[in-house]
């Protein structure tokens, strides 16, 4: 390598030196020139035409050529033009690969601009006065004459793939097949990977160079670098499904929820419908490009407007016009895709088929429309539809199904997330010939996804109908079948699965008749056999949950014993919890709980771990499902929480992760109104102290649960000094995240009377919650609880009335930290944070120090620096709260782009701090400075009507100035023209007056 840069110039080293360091240079471009990731035959052709140099240069090195002012004008070049062309050669091996192929035409001409240069500089070479031979001449004119001709061209691969580019850009070609296939291209151009993780790797880095364009200050370049990388987004491999569905619920929410009606420009003049191929005439009229076609195949020449006569042979395409038509069929159509999801939940048939024919035909229109409809997540109703009467209905769902897997990867994902997904298209197999031969074909896309083969081939009743449909009458799904079966490649597993299913149907028969003796046999082989989830759901369906209750009713010690033992096996499939608890299981159980002079303890475990499982399965309801609840008394609940204190450790465990598990479920709140009834929380008070490290997690986490929705007269009554010192010891010393969590939930949800945060205070709870706060980048689900409840918990040591508090936690560093939050915790802790930093600054105007008077020549001297912006003294962060001083602006602006309608409105509290009163004036420059208006703006439309109206009354504040009217008024003029339309009464009448301040409207409208 090079120990010198070409950077010295001729003036500065002899032409000697100077020939020398550019021998050497040359020599490093010869090695490398393979090494690029580009342009590779290019830059060989220059690595030959640079190697054929080297002799010349060294030839004119031993002869001694002295000064001249043209040799160093050579020298000069050749040395401005290999520095070059090392710089070249390094990006192009260096960068990524795809910005390189997307620039390969510019780097041929900056290799052709450096090959000319070069060229040109030879051709100044004094031959006449050196000392050279004569083949060394020759050769100098052969290679300038060479360099000159020489044409440098991106390969043809390269050269399709920028047409294919540029294609997609003008003809905004959105077509997920054809950003994947030109994806493909790329990959196999520039040797990367077609592997999904490789791809999108690579596309992550190129998408970088966009700010690189910018920092460069190479605009162009960046617009350019956005429009590739916008038709290339459209590829499955260049974006996650979770960024897709991120960007794409941003962009649904920003449209509103009614579809536009279209714009008089949208119409042809002649067919008087919206224009699919506007074209404009040479009389500047626009038409439908078929229709103006027809009028002048018919012989006219005349415009039919204008009546003027036209150039027949000009139709210019009306780009722009074509660009807002799609827009606004795009915005309709993802409006009408989000609203009709609804409706498939009707039970009018006509509508629901009505609805599907409409999907249907949406799907088959455009790629765009299929993955608009997998993004509203229409895949679980369209499985749920299955299970319909009407054959029509079931008949649609799985023909939209099909289209929807046969191009989508993330549409396969879906579905197999889907419970009983498959389950439910395989039971299509053994129905009718269409409904199977439409089942048959979806399954057949559906394997050919690598993580959904297995689960196919397993789903119950999939094989053997595929295999009895190989010998059906229907060709196409005989052949579809055949197919399928290859795709599944049959196991061995399979027919293992198979005779496994004819066992369990002996084991039932032997189970119901058998033996006392038989029966214990066959329950201890359910008990103790691994099976899987289909299988404990075949046995339940298949009529194991009779026997096993008489046994648990009927039997004798032993029998009760196996026969538990096989239901709390079986209960661990949701589905058969819930159908555990439809068939009259939790009664059986419950008795054995409380007979304790008849039961064993391990029997009593054994009984309460099932109650525990059956528990759980209501967690895992369907929202759409009449709910299942396990325990339907008051006398339940209190009979199975007592024995919490009747019991040991581990039925006291297993009791308290039923009650937790219920307090998630459907019926929840009547739960938590139960167990408080019964003075559940004095008992958790106790078990806070526990020291068995499984039930106190537990006992800590329904009394969390128990906390939030509590009374706050029955909670005061139970919680005292004694019990706030054991949560915040919990929460210093506990090793389990969970615990710790729900403690901090606790703290946080516990009423905010004074006794109880001076009692906190008291036991150093706040330097305990700041220290979780600046452990906060947690990314484990306990952890993210833990730093939500913290900030949640914070904000009792706000609270705005007292403000020894604040000045105490102002002191601790809270400020700070919670600005931080705003940065980079989840949506409820920057909600949280929002909050208290609101409830500072309400104080903030008192507590900011008056600027001292000065006297005599003093008073003519100016302010002091550090005077506060908004609030007009001297503020300080721990002394006045101050936003501006904490520097919280900012990022309270940023929360404002939140999706969360919670952390959007607390940020927006906050701001509105510094616009009170006789702030407004001081306040509103801070906002605007810090780019705040036009988030408020747009909370005009937003779907939640608290922001709407916080906004309305901002803006009503905010357009008093004139400056801000003039300057902010017109973008949000037909927002607040919409609330008049539509809004409730208050904000109607709040908007007109912001639109009488903005002179749209006049004062005595109607509106008022």
């Amino acid at each position: 390598m090079m120990t010198v840069d070409l950077v010295t110039s001729a003036s500065n080293v002899s032409a000697s030196e100077m020939l020398s360091q550019i021998v050497e240079v040359i020599l490093e471009i010869v090695t490398s020139a393979n090494n690029v990731l580009v342009n590779k035959e290019s830059f060989k052709e220059l690595a030959t035409y640079l190697e054929r140099i080297v002799p010349v240069l060294k030839e004119l090195n031993k002869k001694d050529v002295g000064q001249s002012e043209s040799l160093n004008t050579v020298t000069e070049i050749l040395n401005r033009e290999i520095k070059a062309a090392k710089q070249l050669l390094m990006e192009c091996s260096k960068r990524n690969k795809v910005y390189l192929l997307m620039n390969c035409r510019s780097i041929v001409k900056r290799l052709e601009d450096t090959t000319a240069e070069i060229s040109r500089a030879l051709g100044l070479l004094p031959l006449a006065s050196l000392d050279i031979s004569t083949s060394i001449r020759e050769e100098i004119g052969e290679l300038c004459d060479n360099m000159g001709r020489a044409e440098f061209k991106a390969a043809l691969a390269e050269e399709e793939i920028l047409e294919k580019v540029e294609s997609g850009i003008q003809d905004r070609n959105v077509d997920r097949s054809y950003a994947n296939n030109l994806l493909s291209l790329i990959a196999d151009a520039v040797g990367i990977s077609t592997e999904r993780s490789a791809l999108k790797k690579e596309f992550d880095e190129f998408k970088s160079e966009i700010e690189n364009a910018r920092l460069r200050k190479d605009q162009a370049e960046a617009i350019q670098m956005e429009q590739i990388i916008a038709l290339l987004e459209r590829a499955d491999a260049a974006s996650s499904p979770m960024e897709k569905e991120t960007k794409y619920f941003s962009k649904r929410k920003s449209l509103g929820s009614q579809p536009l009606e279209p714009l008089q420009s949208f119409y042809c003049p002649i067919t008087r419908d919206v224009m699919v191929d506007p074209v404009e005439t040479s009389s500047g009229q626009t038409f439908e490009r078929s229709a103006i076609e027809k009028w002048f195949s018919a012989g006219n020449k005349l415009c039919p407007l204008t009546m003027t006569l036209l150039d027949t042979s000009i139709l210019r395409p009306n780009k722009t016009l074509r660009q807002s038509i799609e827009e606004w069929k795009d915005r309709n159509t993802m409006i009408t895709i989000a609203s009709m999801k609804s409706k498939l939940m009707s039970e009018d048939a006509e509508e629901v088929l009505h609805c599907l024919e409409e999907l249907q035909q949406l799907c088959q229109n455009r790629d765009q429309h299929r993955e608009w409809v997998i993004l509203e997540d229409y895949i679980p109703s369209l499985i749920h539809l299955l299970g319909f009467k009407n054959r029509d209905i079931r008949q649609h769902a799985l023909v939209i199904l099909r289209i929807l897997v046969k191009y989508s990867d993330d549409a396969k994902e879906r579905l197999a997330n889907v419970g009983e997904g498959l389950e439910s298209i395989v039971k299509f197999l053994g129905r009718r010939i269409e409904e199977r031969k439409l089942a048959v074909a979806l399954l057949l896309e559906l394997s050919k996804y690598d993580l959904l083969r297995d689960c196919i081939g397993k789903t119950q009743g999939c094989i053997f109908y595929l295999v009895t449909m190989l010998s059906s009458d229907d060709s196409q799904g005989s052949r579809d079948a055949d197919a399928l079966l290859e795709n599944l490649s049959v196991s061995d597993q399979n027919v293992v699965q198979m005779a496994k299913a004819n066992y369990f149907k002996y084991l039932l028969q032997r189970l119901s008749a058998g033996t006392e003796d038989i029966k214990i046999i066959m329950a201890t082989t359910l008990a103790e056999m691994e099976l899987t989830d289909h299988h404990k759901e075949s046995l339940l369906v298949e009529g194991v949950l009779g026997p096993l209750l008489h046994m648990v009713s009927h039997g004798d010690i032993k029998m009760k014993n196996v026969a538990v033992k096989a239901l709390r096996n079986l209960s661990s499939v949701p589905r058969n919890g819930l159908q555990m608890i439809k068939d009259g299981a939790t009664h059986p159980l419950l008795d054995l709980l409380l007979r304790q002079s008849l039961s064993s303890s391990i029997l009593r475990e054994q009984a309460a771990a099932t109650i525990m499982h059956l528990a759980l399965s209501t967690v895992s309801q369907e929202a759409s499902e009449t709910p299942v609840s396990l325990l339907e008394s008051e006398q339940e609940v209190l009979t199975l929480f007592s024995l919490v204190n009747l019991t040991g450790p581990d039925v006291q465990l297993r009791i308290l992760q039923t009650f937790n598990a219920l307090c998630q479920s459907p019926s929840a709140k009547n739960i938590k109104s139960k167990l408080i009834q019964c003075s559940a929380i004095q008992v958790l008070v106790q078990l806070c102290e526990h020291d068995d490290q499984n039930v106190r997690p537990n006992a800590v986490k329904l009394f969390c649960c128990l906390v939030d929705d509590g009374d706050e007269a029955i909670i005061l009554e139970h919680v005292g000094q004694k019990c706030l010192e054991t949560l915040v010891k919990i929460i210093q010393t506990s090793d389990n995240e969970e615990e710790k969590a729900s403690a901090m939930g606790i703290i946080s949800n516990l009423p905010e009377v004074p006794q109880i945060t001076q009692w906190l205070l008291d036991a150093r709870a706040l330097p305990t919650v700041l220290e979780i706060l600046k452990n906060s980048r947690r990314s484990d689900p306990n952890g993210r609880e833990l730093v939500e409840n913290a900030a949640g918990a914070i904000r009792r040591f706000t609270n705005p009335t007292n403000l020894e508090w604040q000045k105490r936690a102002a002191e601790a560093g809270v400020i700070p930290m919670l600005v931080k939050l705003l940065g980079y915790g989840t949506t409820l802790t920057k909600e949280y944070a929002a909050m208290s930093l609101a409830r500072f600054s309400e104080n903030s105007i008192g507590l900011s120090r008056p600027i001292p008077k000065r006297k005599g020549l003093w008073c003519f001297s100016p302010p002091p620096d550090n005077v506060c912006n908004v609030h007009g003294g001297l503020c300080t962060v721990e002394s006045s709260f101050c936003l501006l001083e904490a520097e919280a602006v900012g990022p309270l602006v940023r929360v404002l782009q939140e999706p969360d309608p919670g952390a959007s409105e607390a940020s927006l509290d906050t701001l509105l701090t510094l616009i009170e009163a006789e702030r407004l004036q001081s306040g509103s420059k801070v906002l605007e400075a810090e780019n705040a208006i036009d988030p408020i703006i747009k909370f005009l439309s937003s779907p939640s009507p608290r922001l709407q109206e916080k906004a309305l009354h901002a803006l009503e504040r905010i357009f008093r100035l004139p400056e801000y009217k003039q300057k902010y008024g017109q973008s949000a003029q037909m927002r607040l023209v919409d609330i008049t339309q539509r809004g409730n009464s208050s904000m109607k009448s709040l908007s007109a007056r912001i639109l009488a301040h903005l002179n749209v409207l006049h004062d005595q409208s109607s509106y008022f």
